[in-house]
């Protein structure tokens, strides 16, 4: 289980302190002192920029952790160029205690998700497999050197319910769906070999729920849905309570596992 201090506002000169010394004394952590006040964790969050992604890089703010952030727009961190993506990893240096891949779109460059799949176009779909799917897998190239190797430490990258083959009763959003689905393959693949260099990492796909940022804004409808804020605290939640015994699967913004 990742621990994380919740009494950050009781404690904020200690958690300074306490992670200046677990710093410098690895031996600490996951000791005595860490037992009484854990200390605070690294987490770099990549698509800092968007909703969620901001706020969970907010939500892990408040706690007292130290976040790194990027993204796009502050930091001209492309995804979906593997030039970008090794440049900015490699920059950012490490190790984490927790990376999240908070990036994705439902629609690029004015292409809405398709109702059939007569509507499907080469281009389209490609722009969807390039943002929502190669660019986690680009990131997770870097998985062994962003992660800690001897303690337990989280790669999560977000993902979507409409990616679950078994759970897909009434079709549509063909590309989008399916852009989902291959990247939580790639989830799935890449935990497994990341459990034979890093036996405590724990690497998942994780879906936040029905999110009201500008991403969805199109497409609520009459569908309930959380504010980012809410989705953050919902998803830190769910990280906190992982072990290794739950890499490679799919979680829900509940801790519920969702089908493949």
């Amino acid at each position: 289980m990742i621990g994380v201090c919740h009494g950050d506002k009781l404690y904020p000169r200690i958690r300074k302190w306490e992670g200046f010394f677990c710093a410098l004394f690895p031996a600490l952590e996951g000791g005595l002192f860490s037992a009484r006040f854990p200390c605070m964790k690294q987490v770099l969050i990549i698509g800092a920029s968007g909703g969620v992604g901001a706020a969970l890089a907010a939500a892990y703010e408040a706690r007292g952790d130290a976040v790194t952030r990027l993204s796009r727009s502050v930091d001209g961190f492309d995804i979906t160029d593997e030039t970008s993506v090794d440049r900015h990893i490699t920059a950012v240096g490490g190790p984490f205690d927790v990376v999240l891949v908070a990036t994705g779109a439902l629609e690029i460059n004015g292409a809405a998700p398709e109702k059939t799949i007569k509507s499907i176009s080469r281009d389209a779909m490609m722009d969807q497999f390039a943002l929502n799917a190669v660019g986690p897998a680009l990131v997770l190239r870097h998985a062994g050197d962003l992660l800690r190797r001897d303690t337990a430490c989280v790669f999560a990258v977000l993902s979507a319910r409409v990616g679950s083959i078994g759970g897909n009763r009434i079709g549509g959003w063909i590309s989008y769906r399916s852009a989902k689905a291959a990247v939580n393959q790639i989830v799935h693949t890449a935990a497994i070999e990341l459990t034979r260099s890093h036996k405590h990492s724990i690497c998942v796909a994780l879906h936040p729920g029905t999110v009201k940022t500008e991403f969805t804004a199109k497409y609520l409808a009459r569908h309930p849905a959380v504010a980012p804020s809410e989705a953050a605290e919902n998803l830190l939640a769910v990280i906190d309570g992982l072990t290794p015994a739950d890499t490679g699967q799919f979680f829900d913004w509940a801790g519920k596992p969702v089908p493949w």
